[in-house]
């Protein structure tokens, strides 16, 4: 399903507002009951745009669900189904009724379905498996319906087991041949043992899966997924935190993680890394990288990895995370289809690495700067010493003491964070006037404005983004654009998120609190838009000057997704674009020039369509040779974009002053990982032509022209 790209948390857009709505206090002696009280009242009174709760929208929930439950399709049958069918059209009337009588039917099968596969997949791993076999196996299971019978549900069971099975076999395969080459006094294991070892291992990950996740699941923590499938019907980004989702939400926000420093989402089977936490122990290990899929976890004092594959997100992260100073391997599948075993030490991460960044630029005699910005973090309980705005506004003032002549913000994977940070920020770089405009339903538009005269930065500035830039990043790009403050670098178009969401804590809503927790609701209060009038829902920012990148071809943005809001737009603010003069299509023009006459570029764009081509793979095969033969095959297509890793710009980055008098008195490694950075930056295409642009941009900057006010 497309709702699993969601990223938690980096793609909010958190505002300061409250909601009248919570007034109201509900009691009722049936935990779950009050749940769906509250949150239905909550989701139709306090959403921007509810849905009607009727029997579209029941068939909708009630295939949504199912998905979510058994995505695989190896649990319930075709007559499980039938019996659920006669609920289609009525959960609706059931929600209004606070009656759960749909998810006590699904949530008691689904018990029963479980305790079956067990025995099933014990079954099936008791007897060797034939890799002689010409046979294939499908990894979109949109493309299976449910069985009819037992024996068409262990002959599924047999296939995904293999499939689980043939990636241990032939790590084994592998092994054993590196030891016979290292040694050819060596003697190898059989074909017969490395089978059965690679079984057992699979086993032993299947068993480790049941017994310590699904048979520990609680049913508190199955009607917190259905809970959660209700609300994201309502649109992508209202989510429910369960009472331990609450906890991990608080963990994030409090600014400490302990693990390994990556972000990780479930994409239909697969873990992937969406994010390395810069400073992190992933970061550190430079082995991991975004869109990596983790495969399996072994831990430091076990014989047996665990295959997490189809394991909840979050089953999967109690394997990941661990404490400071543990050890844990992770079995990595490559974007590029190869696979490798990396071992992390885990740590505690800070989340003050994922603050903003600078960097001097050298370059032909010419001084730059490059902001980093991660996220438009803050807290909200000392906003006016910990935000992103404050941090940004600092460093600029550390590179103005370099001298610098122009400026990139980084806004690149920024998935959002604090609507009040991002106006804030917003007003470092004009003089004063409207940043964005939030509408709520049935209210008059709010402009939010800038009403600071001073002005941190009003050299040349240049704005990078991609496909997954997101809300406050696509406010800070397109108030930019319109104002012709910046010119915009990157992808086609940003994320196209833009709508705000508040958290709720349901609790507050309890007239006295005697069921325990019920959790948080992230709930989308209102709807942004340009100062232009347009909205970046769906559409996103489009880049002044369009790169290829690794996300071109991949469906990652709001539009990819399940129930998005529409886009539509209100009436322009009135704004002054920016008054000081430069060519700003003769610079878009240049740029996109040495684009079109880039190899490097064009190689990017090359390996992102095979990338994509990966991706549409869904069929694999199960016999061996042919397995090993398409491994190896991608192997050597990945060859011919080896030139990637070695890029060099002709560009020199250092520290400021200021951040080098740090080095002597830090206990963090900051030194180490600013030269990390700085290695990174070295490599970095589209860096290099954000300073090109620069450059342009300074050659025609100094003039200052009368603007008229624009309203459209």
């Amino acid at each position: 399903m497309k709702r699993n790209y969601k990223v938690l948390l980096l793609s909010l857009l958190l505002a300061f507002a409250s909601c009248s709505f919570t007034t109201k206090k509900f009691s009722n002696p049936d935990k779950d009951k009050l749940l769906i009280q509250v949150i239905t009242f909550v989701l139709e009174q306090g959403h921007f745009d509810p849905v009607l709760l009727d029997d579209t929208f029941s068939a909708k929930l009630f295939k949504d669900y199912l998905e979510i439950v058994d995505p695989v399709k190896r649990y319930f049958y075709e007559s499980d189904f039938k019996d659920f069918e006669k609920f289609k059209l009525s959960i609706d009337d059931q929600l209004r009724a606070t009656d759960i009588t749909f998810f006590n039917v699904v949530h008691e099968r689904m018990l029963k379905r479980i305790a079956e596969a067990q025995e099933i997949y014990k079954e099936v791993l008791s007897e060797p498996f034939d890799y002689t076999i010409d046979e294939t196996f499908d990894t979109n299971y949109e493309n299976i319906g449910f069985v009819k019978n037992k024996r068409e549900m262990t002959e599924r069971w047999r296939k995904q087991l293999k499939f689980s099975t043939l990636s241990n076999y032939d790590d084994l395969m592998a092994e054993e041949e590196s030891m016979k080459k290292k040694d050819p006094a060596y003697v190898m294991k059989s074909e017969k043992d490395i089978e059965k070892e690679a079984r057992e291992s699979t086993l032993k990950s299947i068993d480790v899966y049941f017994n310590d996740n699904i048979d520990d699941l609680q049913r508190e923590d199955w009607f917190a997924i259905y809970v959660n499938t209700i609300v994201e019907e309502f649109d992508p980004h209202t989510y429910y935190l369960a009472p331990r989702n609450k906890e991990d939400f608080d963990q994030r926000m409090s600014g400490k993680l302990e693990g390994i420093g990556a972000r990780l989402q479930k994409r239909m089977d697969y873990i992937k890394i969406v994010e390395l936490i810069s400073g992190g122990p992933a970061w550190r290990c430079k082995e991991l990288e975004v869109e990596d899929v983790i495969l399996k976890v072994k831990q430091e004092n076990e014989e047996f990895p665990v295959n997490i594959v189809g394991m909840r997100i979050n089953d999967a992260i109690k394997y990941i995370k661990g404490p400071k100073g543990t050890k844990v391997t992770l079995t990595i599948k490559k974007v590029d289809g190869t696979t490798r075993d990396i071992t992390i030490t885990r740590d505690v991460v800070e989340l003050v690495e994922t603050y903003a960044k600078s960097s001097v630029v050298k370059k032909d005699g010419m001084t730059f700067g490059v902001i980093d910005l991660p996220s438009f973090y803050v807290d909200f309980e000392d906003y006016k010493n910990i935000n992103a705005a404050k941090d940004v506004k600092a460093e600029i003032e550390h590179l103005k003491a370099e001298g610098i002549e122009g400026l990139v913000l980084d806004l690149r994977n920024n998935g959002g964070g604090s609507l009040p940070t991002v106006v804030e920020m917003a007003g470092l770089f004009i003089k004063d006037g409207p940043i964005v405009q939030v509408r709520s339903t049935g209210e008059n538009k709010e402009v939010l404005r800038d009403k600071d005269k001073s002005i941190s930065w009003d050299g040349p500035l240049v704005i990078l983004v991609n496909e997954i830039s997101a809300s406050a990043s696509e406010i800070m790009a397109a108030a930019m654009q319109d104002y012709k403050r910046a010119i915009i670098i990157g992808g086609k178009q940003t994320y196209g998120k833009g709508t705000v969401q508040n958290v709720i804590n349901l609790n507050n809503m309890l007239r006295n609190n005697t069921s325990g927790d019920l959790g948080a609701l992230a709930l989308t209060t209102q709807k942004y838009y340009r100062i232009n009038g347009g909205s970046v829902q769906l559409e996103g920012v489009k880049s002044d000057v369009n790169v290829p990148g690794r996300f071109s071809f991949i469906e990652v943005g709001e539009k990819d997704k399940d129930n998005p809001l529409p886009w539509d737009e209100i009436d322009a603010a009135d704004f002054t674009p920016w008054e000081y003069y430069f060519d700003y299509n003769a610079t878009i023009k240049k740029s996109k020039e040495r684009i079109s006459n880039n190899a490097q570029l064009k190689l990017i764009e090359d390996n992102a369509k095979w990338v994509k081509s990966k991706i549409d793979e869904t069929v694999v095969s199960l016999n061996y040779e042919k397995y090993k033969a398409a491994l190896e095959m991608n192997e050597d297509e990945a060859k011919r974009f080896d030139a990637l890793t070695k890029y060099t710009t002709n560009l020199t980055f250092d520290s400021t002053s200021f951040e080098k008098s740090l080095f002597t008195k830090d206990t963090t490694d900051l030194k180490e990982k600013r030269t990390r950075w700085h290695e990174s930056l070295s490599q970095d295409i589209y860096v290099d032509e954000a300073i090109n642009v620069l450059e342009d941009l300074k050659m025609s900057y100094p003039v200052k022209k009368v603007a008229a006010a624009v309203k459209n």
